[in-house]
């Protein structure tokens, strides 16, 4: 079966939401994809706000979680400052 989406990011990934500054830096704690054709593929990222948020994470798709604001952070960015 051939692979519809492209996924963003993958478990163990920091980040952060552009416009949700105060949700804290997130990691991401699930990830799941669709065995069927044109499936959903989401994410759980657990903020430092203490709440899980879902968030669709095929880059493909219009509703991808990096078109709604949230970005990488740069491991070696938070290695440099004891933050992992």
């Amino acid at each position: 079966m051939e692979r519809d989406y492209s996924l963003y990011l993958k478990v163990g990934d920091h980040v952060f939401h552009k416009r949700f500054i105060r949700w804290g830096v997130g990691i991401v704690v699930e990830e799941r994809r669709s065995e069927l054709p044109g499936g959903f593929c989401y994410v759980r990222i657990n903020f430092q706000d203490g709440k899980i948020r879902v968030f669709d994470n095929d880059f493909k798709s219009e509703n991808c979680c990096y078109y709604a604001g949230i970005k990488k952070i740069d491991e070696k960015y938070l290695a440099d400052r004891g933050l992992i």
